[in-house]
């Protein structure tokens, strides 16, 4: 069994279960698959300060975040019984992009150090780009009404026009930022 999980799973099995997952959250407890409003729920339940978007009975809502418990503690026990590669499996056509256009070197991990490390937190542009991303990431999750994963996985499945909206909208700026603005600031 624990071979079968260390290995990545096909494309056709994994989608289907993950897409399966959408229809049971609904037919079981009538619940929509996300991650981002568990981030409102925990600051509804320790932050008491009678601020009207945080004011109401998060309670209900407690499935959500032992779902997120859940997937922390997933990805912990994942990690400390099957580790991790010591290279991700990309193919060498992407490595050579990556070398070429965007100038990274170190594929030894699980991310690109050049890009995650502590190191790059030592300086002012590290700084800028944690903070002023985290904000952006923040904000774009409440302005969009979501995550990537509960507007392409939960919205979608529900045939909901303002999900094909924001992953088409996640995917231009995903491409924006690889191709245009990356390569600049780099």
């Amino acid at each position: 069994m624990l071979e079968l999980l260390q290995k990545p799973w096909p494309w056709y099995v994994a989608g289907p279960l993950i897409g399966l997952t959408v229809p049971a959250l609904l037919l079981i407890g009538n619940k929509a698959l996300g991650i981002s409003s568990s981030l409102r729920h925990v600051c509804a339940a320790c932050v008491p300060a009678g601020i009207p978007f945080l004011t109401y009975n998060w309670r209900a809502e407690i499935w959500n975040l032992v779902f997120v418990l859940g997937v922390a503690l997933g990805g912990f026990i994942g990690y400390r019984l099957m580790g991790y590669p010591d290279m991700v499996g990309i193919s060498p056509e992407t490595i050579q992009d990556l070398k070429t256009e965007l100038h990274l070197t170190d594929f030894s991990g699980l991310l690109p150090r050049e890009l995650f490390s502590l190191d790059n937190l030592a300086n002012w542009k590290g700084w800028f780009f944690m903070v002023f991303g985290g904000f952006l990431v923040g904000f774009g999750t409440r302005y969009a009404g979501g995550c990537t994963s509960g507007h392409a996985i939960s919205g979608l499945s529900n045939l909901q026009w303002v999900s094909l909206v924001a992953v088409i909208g996640f995917f231009a700026g995903g491409l924006l930022m690889t191709w245009v603005i990356y390569p600049m600031l780099f």
